[in-house]
């Protein structure tokens, strides 16, 4: 049995995963998180936890936010640990700018997860086009929300609702990708 194994920076990431996967994979792949206290602490032990998993048949998916950083920096950094614990074909995504985008690029999401009528006719405005180019997504999406928003219960109550063929995050759309190919093969 396949395993797919995330690598995530904060427990929302999971919380989002758990409602997209179901969507995305079959039942007969397991799925497993380590979830790390914030990126310092993903990039200090991500080595160590590679290099050690003990479970054959696994697939390894790296996944954290950009930040304030060069998304193409942290990838290749990530990328490398991942190679150095010989765990080469571990992938690499980075939600452009935070995790939050993933949700503004589907407005219609969040306002079925949150109960907020009205955010999806909001998804036409030039903002939410590409919501990976705004600097700080969990403030426009406090800001929207009306701070209904909370990050851990609202990656649960949105995540479920999320559409991974209808996004328009293209750091969303490069997870569902990754996370397809490495399932098919």
């Amino acid at each position: 049995m396949k395993t797919l194994v995330f690598f995530l920076e904060e427990p929302s990431a999971q919380r989002m995963l758990e409602g997209v996967l179901p969507r995305l994979i079959s039942q007969d792949i397991m799925v497993r998180y380590v979830v790390f206290q914030g990126k310092s602490d993903l990039e200090k032990q991500l080595f160590r936890k590679l290099r050690l998993w003990q479970h054959p048949d696994s697939v390894f998916v790296v996944m954290r936010d950009q930040d304030a950083g060069d998304c193409r920096v942290i990838k290749m950094r990530l990328a490398e640990l991942c190679r150095q614990a010989g765990r080469s074909e571990a992938f690499v995504r980075i939600a452009c700018h935070e995790l939050e985008s993933f949700y503004l690029g589907d407005l219609a999401a969040v306002e079925r997860g949150l109960g907020i009528g009205g955010l999806s006719a909001k998804q036409g405005r030039s903002q939410y086009r590409n919501p990976d180019k705004l600097g700080n997504p969990s403030e426009e999406l406090g800001k929207l929300t009306g701070g209904r928003y909370q990050k851990i219960a609202g990656s649960r109550s949105i995540g479920v609702h999320l559409d991974p063929d209808n996004n328009l995050s293209p750091s969303f759309n490069a997870l569902v990708a990754g996370i397809r190919r490495v399932v098919e093969s």
